[in-house]
């Protein structure tokens, strides 16, 4: 006898497999170690993991809760919203000369539009097949400048924002009911005053909040002459009685 020289086996998709189970898992007995069943082996140890993370988030959130701001004044103009810290980088590049003020348009809608449409195409321009990074010029090229951009601008944010100045205008201070009829009020809002300490008299941006000082009209009067602070001396143009009304105004704004 001749010894062959191997069988081959010939397959036919028309044939239909009369013993196929869908709903019964497979038989993994042949590969120890290296596979498992999704359900419920997979899927029970992944709920369990996302349990474990779930319960760590809500101790941490117990622990160290949030912080919050005062109530939101539409009325405040002093008042500078900062985005959360992944926006940073479009809230920074609106700072620019060429992104803010009559170009707002461009640095809200037309660079983000050009960047993240670039990003997208990426995956059309370059076709090719290699995984390799330094193989792909274009689609590396497009995502280490967007990644590098996102750094700088971000970076750019968080060092050139005056973050003491931040937290004093949203801190949460005693409410004070001011009189805006009275005449002292009319006083402070003629003034320059009303620029830097707003409306409410809570402060802004460099500026503190003058309601509940615990200064006395004398050391009011002491401030605005002299000045403190970023405060220059002769701000207020007004008459000498003028001056005493809108110190004993803010004298008297005591919180209760």
């Amino acid at each position: 006898m001749h010894r062959g020289k191997g069988m081959k086996f010939v397959g036919d998709s028309r044939v239909k497999a009369n013993d196929r189970k869908p709903n019964i898992p497979k038989d993994y007995s042949e590969y120890p170690g290296k596979t498992e069943a999704f359900y419920p082996n997979f899927l029970l140890r992944e709920w369990m993991v996302g349990a474990v993370f779930l319960v760590g988030f809500l101790i941490l959130t117990a622990a160290h809760p949030s912080p919050l701001e005062r109530v939101a004044d539409p009325t405040d103009t002093a008042y500078i919203p900062l985005p959360d810290w992944y926006f940073l980088f479009l809230y920074q590049l609106l700072k620019y000369t060429y992104a803010s003020g009559p170009y707002n348009i461009i640095g809200a809608l037309v660079i983000p539009g050009l960047a993240f449409g670039a990003l997208l195409l990426a995956p059309f321009i370059d076709r090719g097949p290699e995984r390799r990074p330094g193989k792909r010029p274009l689609a590396t090229g497009f995502m280490l400048l967007a990644v590098a951009s996102v750094i700088y601008l971000t970076w750019e944010s968080v060092v050139t924002h005056d973050w003491e100045a931040a937290a004093k205008q949203g801190e949460i201070v005693a409410e004070v009911e001011i009189d805006t009829e009275s005449e002292g009020y009319q006083i402070y809002s003629g003034q320059a005053c009303i620029t830097c300490h707003g409306t409410d008299m809570q402060g802004g941006p460099g500026a503190p909040a003058i309601v509940d000082t615990g200064l006395t009209a004398d050391e009011i009067i002491e401030i605005i002459n002299n000045g403190r602070g970023a405060m220059p001396a002769g701000q207020f143009q007004g008459s000498d009685e003028d001056k005493q009304k809108l110190a004993e105004f803010i004298e008297s704004l005591i919180a209760e």
